[in-house]
């Protein structure tokens, strides 16, 4: 692995945002206005999680066309001193009444956009259970930024009203949404105060639940109070009574049983990095996969983001894609053979499929079924190319180191537009289930209470000394970005701004996660910075190249932060991709 420090990188390149070197603390995230969320909280003495915490939910408010309060939020955490690194699942599940067989027998096998398509919220039980286990603050307190978020408004970055007016007629499918986001009768524009006084009620209920608790029982009994008051009171009613009254299925039973998981994380070596990643709940383990089966290349030989490089990686990342269609699932309900999946002789013998100079056409096959332990498992793919023109759900991301080294990672998603909103709560709940299958072959089919195969993966990796969260939104971009900028970081040497600023590129060889499961075989994007001479020769092993425009969104919104021990130092980077952000010091 090459050297790599704070004070002179290998890579001398400039980067379009400066570098940001501090030795306290620091937020990164994929909107600036999160990211100095969670650093005022660091200033006033709260730790990663009470920052990461506060950044994740006024995402939820500033980055609406992306993220919800009652969306999903999965989180990462590492602890200090011990090392113990967690995740919590922050994703909901498939409410009792939820049938594929209704969705095969009225829609022909889609999940189409609208009020089925929810799934139980689980991102304020995920935000709660990280504060109650390892914060410090009040619900109400990290809160606060998010509250005068949507009661004054926000005024709208030029990438939030692009989003917004692509999805304006999903906001016009449902009243309540039309009338907060598009509240003139347009798209607003850049500049423009986009106010959310429901969710600002809403927000300030729970925490006044919270402090009536708080009083007699102290923090926990509050936090406890809030959830409760979401999940089992008066906002589950208000779920509850919408649902019924729209054909919905969500329930106020689903609810009240609903909790989060809290797991050690999955944890895989590359060279002398340790990388944790979430479990197969998500697509977390496509990017264990793909670091297992190139841990040992020689990707240096091959040259950065040379044709071989590019082609080395992308041919890797389908095998892990294959491996996630036949393979991953809530594990729950499927058994998902992850040990084998990792294994050495497994890992081995996939590495050897790639073929240097030719690009497989399609999607190749998953690993032996048999081989992994499992019989009577039967994989289907979709058969060509599905055009679909709605805009794709996408995700934010955000993530904190704080003073005593914790390190806190998440990836809160579900958008405002994919779902109806209940009336008088501004909360639109989690249409997360647009990413299940109604195929009963596939793992990740429906069923009442299992979650569907969630794409947003936030990650941290390990050096020594040094420490990385990091991770992205853009849906199954997510693991093919961070493992562009975990190699650049690793591999080459590069800061984090460098590393994040670099040319992207994906594959869409696989059916995408989101309904209706679009499969593109053979095709690659790449950013226009690439030169013609490196498509060209990619084209040549049977890549066939889409152009993406030089820092397309669609390619991802990476923020880093790494931390270094043996120095103190700690450097931030954020994408501007998207109106990312880092504030630190």
């Amino acid at each position: 692995m090459s050297a790599y420090t704070l004070r002179s990188a290998t890579w001398p390149m400039p980067t379009h945002h400066p570098r940001v070197i501090g030795t306290r603390h620091m937020v990164a995230s994929a909107n600036y206005l999160a990211a100095q969320t969670g650093f005022q909280i660091l200033e006033a003495g709260g730790n990663a999680i009470d920052a990461g915490v506060a950044g994740g939910i006024a995402l939820g408010v500033i980055q609406c066309e992306f993220v919800h309060f009652a969306g999903v939020a999965p989180i990462m955490v590492r602890i200090a001193g011990t090392g113990e690194t967690w995740t919590v699942s922050g994703l909901g599940t498939w409410p009792a009444m939820a049938s594929a067989a209704h969705f095969r027998r009225e829609h022909g096998g889609r999940i189409p956009p609208g009020i089925l398509r929810a799934v139980v919220p689980a991102a304020p039980d995920a935000w709660i259970t990280a504060l109650e286990r390892w914060g410090t603050m009040s619900f109400g307190e990290v809160a606060q930024a998010a509250i005068r978020f949507a009661r004054e408004g926000f005024p709208v970055s030029s990438f939030a009203q692009e989003m917004i007016a692509d999805a304006e007629a999903a906001f016009r499918r449902y009243p309540q949404n039309e009338r907060t986001f598009l509240p003139r009768g347009r798209p607003p524009e850049p500049g423009e105060l986009l106010v959310q006084a429901d969710l600002a009620d809403t927000l300030e209920f729970l925490a006044a639940e919270e402090r009536a608790a708080a009083k007699a029982g102290g923090r926990l009994a509050g936090l406890a109070a809030a959830r409760r008051a979401f999940y089992d009171g008066e906002i589950a009613a208000k779920i509850d009574a919408f649902h019924k009254d729209n054909g919905g299925w969500l329930r106020r039973g689903d609810l009240a049983s609903f909790r989060v998981d809290v797991e050690p994380a999955m944890k895989v070596r590359f060279g002398d990095v340790d990388l944790y990643t979430c479990g197969p709940w998500c697509q977390g383990p496509v990017l264990a996969q793909s670091v297992r089966m190139l841990d040992g290349v020689d990707l240096k030989a091959l040259g950065h983001n040379s044709p071989a490089y590019v082609h080395r990686l992308a041919e890797t990342l389908k095998l892990a894609f294959a491996d996630r269609h036949a393979y991953y699932g809530d594990p729950k309900f499927v058994q998902v053979p992850m040990d084998r999946l990792l294994a050495d002789d497994y890992v081995a013998a996939r590495r050897a499929l790639v073929d240097p100079e030719r690009a497989t056409p399609g999607m190749p096959d998953p690993g032996d079924a048999a081989a992994l332990g499992l019989t009577g498992r039967r994989v289907t793919v979709p058969e060509g190319t599905v055009e679909w023109t709605e805009m794709e759900p996408d995700t934010s991301y955000l993530c904190v180191v704080d003073r005593h080294g914790n390190l806190f990672s998440a990836t809160p998603s579900d958008g405002t537009s994919g779902g109806p909103m209940v009336t008088g709560t501004g909360l639109v709940p989690s249409n997360r289930g647009a990413q299940s299958w109604t195929d009963p072959d596939n793992p990740s089919c429906l069923a009442p209470g299992k979650r569907p195969r969630l794409t947003p993966s936030p990650a941290i990796a390990v050096q020594g000394a040094r420490a990385m969260p990091f991770g992205t939104p853009g849906n199954d971009v997510q693991p093919q970005a961070m493992l562009q900028v975990f190699l650049n970081t690793f591999v080459w040497g590069m800061t984090p701004q460098q590393a994040i600023e670099q040319p992207r590129f994906a594959t869409t060889s696989f059916p995408r996660s989101s309904d209706p499961h679009e499969y593109f075989p053979g095709r690659l994007e790449i950013e226009m910075r690439f030169p013609e001479d490196v498509a060209d020769d990619l084209a040549r092993r049977g890549h066939q190249i889409q152009w993406w425009r030089p820092y397309d969104w669609h390619a991802g919104c990476v923020s880093a932060i790494v931390h270094d021990r043996a120095t103190g130092l700690l450097e931030g980077g954020a994408d501007q991709r998207r109106p990312g952000g880092v504030a630190g010091w």
